[in-house]
């Protein structure tokens, strides 16, 4: 092993983070872990309590869908060899930092800037 050659399975790390986003997505009613929308029993009631947790369940699930969505890149620059390579200024993103976050795309000095 290369003496800065990572020491921890990134794309290990990014596969289990977008199993457990797919597994939560589906919990919350996406169909097969579809994010184009919640699915809901037609014979429930549409109170105003049923309207806010769906709300509530619509904002989770945008969360949990951006959240897959910043998975899936990171999964993508690992095949483009881009990986841990922060996109504001092209300098390499600390081991620590992407092992806290694995699909960070910015160095911490960027990140604290925006």
């Amino acid at each position: 092993m290369a003496p800065d050659a990572p020491t921890v399975d990134f794309r290990a790390l990014l596969e289990e983070e977008r199993a457990e986003l797919h597994a939560k997505l589906a919990e919350l009613g996406f169909a097969d872990g579809d994010r184009t929308g919640l699915v809901y029993d037609p014979n429930f009631a549409d109170t105003s309590q049923v309207t806010a947790e769906r709300g509530e369940a619509e904002a989770l699930a945008l969360t949990l869908s951006e959240a897959l969505a910043d998975v899936e890149h990171a999964i993508a620059k690992l095949a483009d060899n881009t990986y841990g390579v922060c996109e504001g200024c092209g300098k390499p993103i600390s081991e620590a930092r992407l092992e806290a976050m694995p699909a960070a795309r910015f160095c911490f000095d960027c990140a604290s800037r925006q």
